[in-house]
């Protein structure tokens, strides 16, 4: 069983018992998540398609932990001008599992 869920504005395939990063949420860690915004649920072959979300159900999920994402360089140059410029960024991010799919 899997579902589609949208969590801050991105599409994410959850499952019962997987872990999987989210973009950083207002929550303590260890505290539950409930989302609600579940656009699809797979049953064993019996999908159900909401329109735009499935009534009544929801996924519930436990926060691990807040981190940071791997860091991306960002390099601007043109040449022959004698300009170049770097920057990096990290995102932030929070790990939560999923618990249930109701």
């Amino acid at each position: 069983m899997y579902a589609i869920v949208d969590i801050a504005g991105q599409q994410f395939k959850v499952e019962a018992g997987k872990q999987i990063f989210v973009n950083r949420q207002a929550a303590e860690v260890g505290s539950a998540l409930e989302f609600n915004k579940v656009l699809l649920i797979d049953n064993e072959g019996k999908v159900n398609v909401g329109a735009p979300f499935v009534e009544g159900s929801s996924v519930k999920a436990t926060v691990l932990e807040h981190c940071k994402a791997d860091k991306v360089i960002i390099f601007k140059k043109k040449r022959r001008k004698g300009y170049q410029k770097k920057n990096g960024h990290r995102q932030y991010l929070t790990k939560i599992q999923i618990e249930e799919i109701a």
